[in-house]
């Protein structure tokens, strides 16, 4: 084989027998995509592995999907933040592909086409991306996450005019990594989760890819980090563990209701039943407002405020029920989404009026702001009952 003719990008590990050629690419990099074609017609490999789990490569083979999204699933089933994240990273890709003439991730879907061409094993050898971002979430402190928050907020209304910087830094990075790769200068442990973990996956998986050539098509910055774990046996099971549940999240699901209770209890013993009922005033009022003014910031059908003003004061306090799921589902109801809404979602969140316009992406804005206007309420009306009762 004559590795001379090798493309530059390209690293030779050998482990045994094997031999793994690693395709270190840029994302968004036509000559990655030649890179990844003249290494394939040179090695002629057994397998072709790429850096996609099956749920990104699906994203990517079939595009439809859209068209057969149950939104009232994705409602009941508690994923409207995942899916705008989702829809959010799609949009800025295609904005860097947009002014870059070539799509992100180009050179891993040629990767794909050849192994289907050359009759090569495709091995998707990244991780389940739900499982990445759940594990960046899950370990990060409350304080951490409200950061992680708003940076998110503030990338998903980008400027048309994509950062030139940025782009640069998609040539040369993972593009989750390119996305949060502030976070991931500044906490560790987003850096761990994000790329450490990942090389480390990339290279157990490649390497029990079957045959003896192997190409491997992965972001150029995660080439030096895998080649320290070729020759080693991990096991892949403890970096696809979720991470226990947040003790926060246990307090706002049974903490909440209870201490509002014991506000109404000590309420009632210091002034009455009037002290009390004044209180579960606040509480509806506040809540209700709350919830309900998030629905009208995302241009909710009035019938879909109203319910978030009704509900808001219970669902606060149970445990299983989000006001934003329920107004979500009113406005579904309301505003039913179209086939042709569907299909046109892609493109109609790649700007911020797009996002309110669309009756999907405004579904997941109802569900997003009621329960953030709820939240706040109930930030509001504990804090006000408290002063009045202590």
């Amino acid at each position: 084989m004559d590795f001379e003719n090798l493309p530059e990008s390209v690293t030779v590990v050998e482990e045994g027998e094997k031999r793994f050629f690693l395709v270190g690419t840029a994302h968004v990099s036509l000559e990655s995509v030649e890179d990844v074609r003249r290494t394939v017609e040179i090695v002629r490999p057994d397998s072709i592995c790429v850096e996609l789990c099956p749920a990104r490569h699906q994203a990517m083979t079939r595009r439809d999907d859209w068209k057969r999204m149950d939104i009232y699933k994705v409602i009941k089933e508690g994923k409207a933040v995942f899916l705008m994240v989702q829809l959010v990273l799609q949009a800025f890709y295609r904005k860097i592909g947009d002014k870059l003439g070539v799509q992100p991730g180009a050179e891993m879907m040629e990767g794909v086409r050849l192994a289907s061409e050359t009759g090569a094993t495709l091995v998707l050898a990244d991780r389940d991306v739900q499982v990445t971002l759940k594990r960046v979430w899950g370990y990060l402190g409350f304080w951490k996450k409200l950061q992680l928050m708003s940076q998110l907020l503030t990338s998903i209304f980008v400027d048309d005019d994509v950062d030139k910087a940025l782009i640069e830094d998609l040539k040369k990075k993972d593009q989750l990594a390119a996305i949060m790769g502030s976070f991931a200068e500044n906490f560790p442990q987003i850096k761990e989760r994000l790329i450490d973990e990942r090389d480390i996956y990339l290279a157990q998986k490649i390497r029990k890819a079957p045959g003896t050539n192997i190409v491997a098509v992965v972001g150029a910055g995660h080439v030096p980090g895998m080649q320290k774990y070729f020759g080693q046996e991990i096991d892949l099971a403890l970096l696809e563990e979720l991470p226990p549940p947040s003790r926060w999240g246990a307090f706002w699901k049974w903490g909440l209701p209870g201490f509002f209770v014991v506000l109404l209890v000590i309420g009632f013993f210091r002034g009455g039943a009037d002290a009390s009922m004044d209180a579960l005033s606040i509480w509806v009022l506040v809540t209700g407002i709350g919830a309900a003014l998030g629905s009208l910031a995302a241009f909710g059908h009035p019938l879909t405020v109203l319910s978030s003003f009704l509900v808001a004061p219970f669902t606060t306090l149970h445990p299983l029920i989000a006001a934003g799921w329920v107004a979500g589902l009113v406005q579904a109801w309301v505003k039913k989404p179209t086939v042709s809404d569907l299909e046109e979602l892609p493109m109609s969140v790649m700007t911020v009026k797009g996002f309110w316009i669309n009756p999907v992406s405004r579904i997941l804005l109802v569900v997003i702001f009621a329960n953030l206007g709820a939240t706040i309420g109930v930030f509001v009306s504990g804090s006000w009952i408290a002063s009045r009762v202590f």
